[in-house]
């Protein structure tokens, strides 16, 4: 499946619960479709929500809301059902935001293009904790909840990990000479992985997080963009030339490229709530929804049964238009 934005996507999610897609552009548009497997895409509103680009896009509030964060430096909700304001915060960072990520189904996350991290009450309309985390822009952050700690990627080359029990920065990584842009959690807890401008892996162990423990320096050639974790082994990994490949962790291996933009960069990557579609965004101005039961059912690398291949995977994912 496929939409076309007619603009620079940022980033999209898909609500907790239907079958919604959100995703931001570059000209400052929100928009959000309703797709199904057997119909064309329904675009359900394209609305101005801010006047510069929209940079982050997260449902909040179990979908009846979509969160957004701007270069403007705001933070706007709007309303699913009416596409109507909720709330904006107009400066609710100094710096233009970069990120956004749920926390839990009251708190969210922000962090800015200045490497500053912000947790915000979604009921109270509030920031609750703020960290001065990085020196550069927050690339990725992903959350723990078992122990409550925020782990960020940022363009200066470091791993932060921000204690919210505590409200305070629990551990920072040694800077790495290039940029980090993705940050997964894997193996139970035990793996942190994180994506570099040069296309190598770098693995944490959790609680050492001062310096790398490992390096997967074969996984990409270009930089990876995006991850998004499949199960504790495997990773899902979208690279600067285009190509979305699986990745396997501890054994490191590239077990199979699995989609494509062509030869254009992918942003972002994400799950539909029921697992059943793959999400990915490119400067294509192209929302790709990839049918997983079609690719589960070929029998190949996500059933656990692939082989290294190239770039020969057209036949893997099927496109309804």
């Amino acid at each position: 499946m496929e939409i076309n934005l007619a603009d620079i996507p940022f980033d999209l999610d898909f609500h907790p619960s239907d079958q919604l897609v959100a995703a931001g552009v570059i000209g400052g548009n929100l928009h959000l479709y309703r797709y199904d497997a057997n119909a064309l895409p329904q675009r359900l509103f394209k609305v101005r929500a801010h006047v510069e680009s929209c940079r982050a896009v997260r449902f909040i509030n179990d979908g009846r809301a979509i969160l957004t964060g701007s270069s403007d430096h705001s933070i706007l909700s709007t309303d699913v059902e009416t596409g109507s304001v909720i709330a904006r915060l107009e400066d609710a960072h100094d710096e233009a935001v970069s990120k956004l990520i749920n926390i839990t189904p009251e708190t969210i996350a922000s962090g800015d293009d200045n490497g500053r991290i912000k947790v915000w009450d979604t009921r109270q309309r509030s920031c609750c904790s703020s960290f001065k985390a990085h020196k550069d822009y927050i690339s990725d952050m992903t959350y723990s909840s078992d122990s409550m700690k925020l782990l960020a990627t940022s363009g200066d080359g470091s791993l932060s990990v921000c204690n919210l029990r505590r409200n305070k920065i629990h551990a920072r990584s040694e800077f790495s000479e290039v940029e980090l842009l993705s940050v997964v959690i894997m193996k139970n807890g035990r793996k942190v992985i994180c994506g570099s401008q040069t296309g190598t892996l770098l693995l944490y162990s959790w609680g050492c997080f001062q310096d790398c423990s490992d390096r997967f320096v074969d996984a990409s050639q270009n930089p990876v963009n995006a991850l998004l974790k499949l199960d504790e082994d495997r990773v899902i990994a979208a690279s600067e030339s285009g190509l979305i490949s699986l990745v396997g962790i501890l054994p490191n291996r590239v077990i199979q490229p699995i989609a494509e933009h062509s030869d254009y960069p992918v942003e972002r990557l994400a799950f539909s709530h029921d697992r059943k579609f793959l999400g990915s965004i490119s400067h294509d101005y192209m929302v790709k929804l990839w049918d997983m039961d079609l690719l589960q059912s070929s029998g190949n690398a996500l059933n656990g049964r692939a082989t290294v291949d190239a770039r020969a995977s057209d036949n893997i994912f099927t496109f309804t238009d």
